[in-house]
């Protein structure tokens, strides 16, 4: 039985926030669109907590970092505008997570910053989180970041490791894979042009809407590298949270308005 009350598969530019679309908002329209609609299936499991999967956060090379600070606070400045964020971290579920880690041999640590507790006790929040969590309900966090010096097999089995964990909470979580996908659609962008970022977005749309996540993991490095994206590694960390025969997709939208892919997903429970 699927331990989570609902999960999607977000992307996080930040022009996707309403505050920070800027002076054209039709440009990622469609995915604001979605993501409102994500937020709300969000909200109507009533979820106790949010497990949020990012590749921007603080890394560990070589482990899974989970956050066991009291807060997260987060900035974000685009097209002249600022948004801010305060996030309460659930500690417990944080804890619970690592220890299944442990038991199940997957390297991952906890990760805080200033005090052991208190409100000094604060991480940063990265865009890959704040973007998703601007429509999501206001509750309790842990922010997962992978290393891609890890197997994709590892990010699998941390998946399993969070399914057993949220089973034994008892509580109702919902997690979030915050996945942005081919970074070189646009001569213009940082990372160039490539004709990769178009075969690799229309193979993994193909993936997601036919539930097979897990053969994501059979990509070529060299391709991966053509096409730049960042959604690999949390995707496969969802998959081995939710098994296939477990997964009820619901494909909402593709774009890539400027150089990178858009995705929305959800999985209903």
């Amino acid at each position: 039985m699927n331990p989570f009350v609902f999960a999607c598969i977000t992307p996080h530019g930040g022009e996707i926030i309403p505050e920070l679309q800027g002076a054209m908002p039709e440009r990622m329209a469609k995915t604001r669109e979605n993501m409102v609609k994500l937020g709300g299936w969000m909200s109507d499991a009533m979820p106790d907590s949010l497990i949020v999967l990012t590749p921007h956060g603080t890394r560990i090379n070589g482990r899974f970092s989970i956050t066991d600070s009291e807060r997260m606070e987060g900035f974000l400045r685009e097209n002249e505008a600022d948004f801010s964020m305060e996030k309460k971290v659930d500690r417990e579920l944080a804890k619970l997570i690592n220890r299944q880690a442990a038991a199940d041999g997957v390297p991952a640590s906890t990760i805080n910053y200033g005090t052991a507790a208190g409100p000094i006790s604060c991480l940063p929040l990265d865009w890959g989180v704040m973007v998703p969590l601007r429509f999501m309900p206001d509750v309790p966090v842990v922010v997962i970041t992978p290393s891609r010096e890890m197997s994709f097999e590892d990010h699998i089995n941390l998946g399993k490791a969070l399914r057993k964990a949220v089973t034994q909470s008892g509580k109702r979580v919902g997690l979030i894979a915050s996945c942005d996908w081919a970074h070189a659609h646009d001569a213009d962008g940082p990372y160039g042009f490539d004709p990769a970022a178009r075969q690799f977005d229309e193979e993994t749309v193909g993936l997601i809407q036919s539930n097979n996540l897990e053969k994501m993991a059979e990509f070529q490095e060299d391709f991966i590298e053509a096409a730049k994206p960042d959604g690999i590694w949390q995707t496969l960390i969802l998959a081995g949270a939710i098994p296939f025969e477990e997964r009820k997709v619901e494909f909402l939208s593709y774009e890539a308005p400027t150089y990178f892919g858009l995705i929305c997903a959800g999985y209903h429970a």
